[in-house]
């Protein structure tokens, strides 16, 4: 145990080699070397405390997405408020054509939080059958207009609608919502004076704030949608992470996830990280937002994994708030770039 304790090479070479042999002599299955594998790690976490760089007694940590967002729109307000002794007005314009519930719920929450930051509201909201080149010409006036700051689309547009040439008609330097191509192509080659998308720049100021340094750790994120799961790829990327991008098609998902240090679901998919899938110690951020029987639930199924995991985002709490937050940075950079 001592030399377990204080030795590393020898913790391996002790736990590992006896199981090689064994594995090789009867050829196990996959799932066999997985269980084995998952075992070997419970027991170095136990015996070593290893939590892949987590400061000691943080384990088991649920992260305040709440408290982060509070500290994020404090200092909104605070440049909100610097820009208007300026004679500068922050304002932000919303653009919604349709009737989705969702959608007007979730503009009505930042028309809230936009007046509660001093930065002026405007909502343009489009009946179901607008014709498309009619939202275009719209999206192309806000655009050119030097009195509009910042300028959000709010998904999903109606069926008969391209969304890609709604947001292409929209200008990037106004595009809070970071998902014009200017926008990630600036993303993807490094170049700065692009804007992040939401979501993805929430799990940078969640993984700023707890202190997690992703240079040479594993990052697998579960996902790999345009708004959230591909940008937050190349971001985490470019802070120096071993990044892994699984998706609807990834075989044995949790011999992939169970290897990572940072582990990011944005799947869509209610439950669908269990305790197996996370490696002890690791940090799980829940980015899903789904309905079950009522409840709001991530993708992420918190409690059988909140004890396994040292850090996790609960949902709701987690990076809903920060992401509406993150908003709010991008309205102030617009307003000052546009100003």
């Amino acid at each position: 145990l001592v030399l377990l304790r204080f030795s590393s090479f020898t913790s391996n070479l002790l736990i590992i080699t006896p199981f090689t042999y064994w594995i090789r002599a009867r050829r196990s299955s996959p799932k066999f070397i997985r269980f084995l594998a998952y075992g070997y790690s419970l027991l170095r976490t136990a015996l070593f405390h290893e939590n892949i760089g987590l400061a000691e007694g943080e384990k088991n940590m649920i992260i305040d997405g709440k408290a982060i967002a509070e500290e994020i729109r404090a200092k909104v307000l605070a440049e909100a408020q610097a820009l208007r002794a300026k004679g500068i007005i922050p304002s932000l314009d919303v653009i919604m054509a349709g009737d989705d519930p969702g959608s007007i719920q979730y503009a009505r929450s930042k028309e809230k939080t936009a007046t509660k930051l001093e930065i002026e509201f405007r909502f343009h909201h489009f009946p179901e059958a607008t014709p498309e080149e009619e939202l275009i010409n719209f999206v192309k006036k806000l655009s050119n207009d030097p009195n509009v700051k910042a300028i959000m689309i709010e998904m999903p547009l109606p069926k008969h609608m391209d969304e890609n040439a709604v947001r292409m008609a929209l200008n990037p330097d106004k595009d809070v919502d970071g998902l014009h191509p200017v926008n990630l192509g600036k993303l993807v080659s490094g170049a700065e004076g692009g804007f992040i998308p939401n979501t993805p720049l929430a799990v940078l100021r969640i993984i700023d704030h707890i202190g997690f340094e992703l240079k040479g750790k594993r990052g697998v994120i579960i996902g790999r949608s345009v708004p959230v799961g591909k940008p937050l790829f190349f971001l985490m990327l470019a802070r120096h992470a071993t990044m892994t991008t699984c998706h609807t098609r990834t075989v044995d998902l949790p011999s992939i996830t169970s290897q990572a240090d940072i582990l990011v679901a944005a799947a869509g998919k209610a439950g669908l990280v269990t305790r197996d899938m996370v490696k002890p110690g690791a940090v799980v951020i829940d980015v899903g937002t789904n309905f079950v029987d009522g409840k709001t639930v991530g993708d992420v199924d918190f409690e059988a994994v909140k004890d396994v995991a040292g850090m996790i985002t609960p949902v709701p709490g987690g990076v809903g708030p920060v992401t509406t937050a993150t908003l709010f940075e991008n309205v102030i950079e617009a307003t000052k770039r546009n100003s």
